[in-house]
């Protein structure tokens, strides 16, 4: 080896270890404060309606209340609503003059926390901040290996919500699936919100298919919180409510069930599911009048029940495919529909969620990655502070899928950079790096200071998808996607283990009947 090769490998390892050095410093976890996107970044960007739309779906939603109103309320949703001044026609339908839904507006909870069970996952509801998260009833798992659709289990909810815990760009866990192989209801819901619960400590949205099974499901709440005073200190689940049957119709059950939580200090989703064509009106603008009207309408009830009660002003419509009838959730009507609720949810200064990011795909292929891009991306892009079924959906909720979880979440991570914007600022406009790189410098900004500075801080990296150029494509063995979507899911679940304290789970489980291991 000549004197100046020798020379050199000095230089060479300083350079490597250098390197390395650099590396493990990108590789290590950034805190919140800088991480380039994180939970609740404000959008609000994007805005489907003008001010005077706005102004004309409220004022229509106005009239919709006062003169169809709602029908079929229960016997103690009427004597609530009545008592606060809605009128009960010959009809049975409830009535609600402007005066009274203006009055109930003022008092409605704004700028709500929902609670996590681990505090740096609270969800802080306020302006047009965002929050991704799951949601959905679907009663198949979908395999995207031997491309099989087969019954939803306990077992797929718990693992789901453990990797929900593990994924950044999820901000919370909603109910995901129908645990098919409980067969009682009761232990059904019980099972749900105790996998979501051992499975990660994130906020947790459930649903109670009857009312008489609220109570033992606040028991075991209350067991993992460490009492009632501490739930009611820290409310970490919430109840996703389908309180109207659209169009304009009280749902009895989900009713009761409502009035239960709220006065049990649980935070209500007021959630009207209309699907356009079907439940809904066509046009997208009446659409939307629909679904504001029957939130306004749970926004009195609400209130009537107990003043400032936090509630989530969920309009939630869905699209029909027009030619057959079927639901089209991953459509641009839908991305429309949604972001289009989020300026209503801006307008009432309420905090409010919808749905984006189902799939009508039955499999996590391209046609699910626009699907999901578009309507997330929009969502967020609104300021929708509740981003439900961001993840996972598949076949118009018919179908869950795991691998969609790890693959969301960088389409998630991607979308939440789209709400961030541009940051505009002396700094980052300032020409001091131009002239060092052109003048006399190097000619490109590969190793400046401010590149290095910014790499980790103003970009963001996916964890799965792949950025190689085909020669290191190819080098590498080809792999695929979904390869390593799977491989992910597999080292996640191998090292995420059940959230509660084993001697309480033990007690859990001595109690009631879990399914899931």
């Amino acid at each position: 080896m000549s004197d100046e090769a020798m020379n050199c490998e000095p230089r060479r390892a300083a350079r490597a270890g250098g390197r390395e050095a650099r590396r493990a410093a990108r590789a290590a976890p950034l805190s919140d404060a800088i991480r380039p996107v994180r939970a609740g970044m404000s959008g609000g960007q994007y805005k489907p309606l003008t001010e005077a739309g706005v102004e004309k779906i409220h004022q229509a939603a106005l009239e919709a209340l006062e003169v169809i109103g709602l029908s079929q309320a229960p016997a103690s949703g009427i004597e609530a609503m009545t008592g606060a001044g809605a009128v009960l026609g010959d009809d049975g339908r409830i009535r609600f003059p402007r005066a009274l839904v203006e009055d109930m507006l003022a008092v409605a909870a704004r700028d709500i926390t929902l609670c996590a069970r681990d505090p740096k996952h609270d969800l802080h509801l306020s302006g047009t901040k965002v929050h991704y998260g799951t949601a959905g009833a679907a009663v198949h798992i979908v395999d995207p290996v031997t491309l099989d659709y087969r019954e939803s289990t306990a077992q797929d909810l718990y693992d789901a919500a453990r990797l929900v815990d593990n994924l950044d760009n999820i901000h919370f866990y909603q109910r995901t699936m129908v645990c098919r192989d409980v067969v009682d209801n009761q232990e059904m819901d019980l099972n749900t919100l105790y996998g979501s619960l051992a499975g990660t400590k994130k906020h947790v949205g459930t649903s109670f298919s009857d009312p008489s099974h609220v109570a033992k499901c606040f028991d075991l709440i209350h067991m993992v919180a460490g009492g009632e005073e501490k739930w009611l200190e820290r409310p970490f689940v919430s109840n996703s409510n389908c309180f109207v049957v659209p169009p304009m119709k009280f749902a009895e059950e989900s009713c009761i069930v409502m009035e239960d939580c709220i006065r049990r200090g649980m935070p209500v989703l007021l959630l009207s599911a209309g699907q356009a064509g079907a439940t809904a009106p066509a046009p997208i603008a009446l659409t939307i009048v629909q679904a504001v009207a029957e939130c306004l309408a749970g926004v009195v009830y609400v209130n009537a029940v107990k003043k400032g009660a936090p509630a989530i002003f969920g309009t939630w419509p869905f699209v029909s495919d027009l030619r057959t009838g079927a639901m089209s959730g991953g459509s641009a009507e839908q991305a429309l529909l949604t972001a289009g609720c989020a300026q209503m949810h801006r307008y009432y200064n309420l905090p409010g969620g919808a749905a984006s990011g189902i799939s009508d795909s039955k499999l996590p292929d391209m046609q699910a990655g626009w699907e999901q891009g578009i309507t997330n991306a929009l969502a967020g892009l609104a300021g929708l502070n509740m981003c439900y079924e961001a993840v996972g959906m598949h076949a118009s909720l018919l179908g869950f899928c795991l691998e969609s979880l790890i693959l969301g979440d960088d389409l998630l991570g991607q979308a939440m950079r789209l709400v961030r914007g541009i940051d505009v600022t002396e700094d980052s406009t300032s020409i001091e790096a131009m002239k060092q790189v052109c003048v006399g410098g190097p000619g490109h900004y590969l190793g400046s200071d401010q590149t290095l500075k910014l790499m980790q801080t103003e970009y963001i990296y996916p964890s799965v998808a792949n950025r190689m150029s085909p020669k290191e494509w190819n080098e590498a063995g080809k792999p695929l996607l979904l390869d390593a979507a799977i491989a992910r899911k597999n080292e996640i679940l191998s090292k995420a283990g059940c959230l509660i304290d084993p001697d309480l789970d033990q007690k859990i489980r001595a109690k009631y009947n879990i399914y899931f291991r």
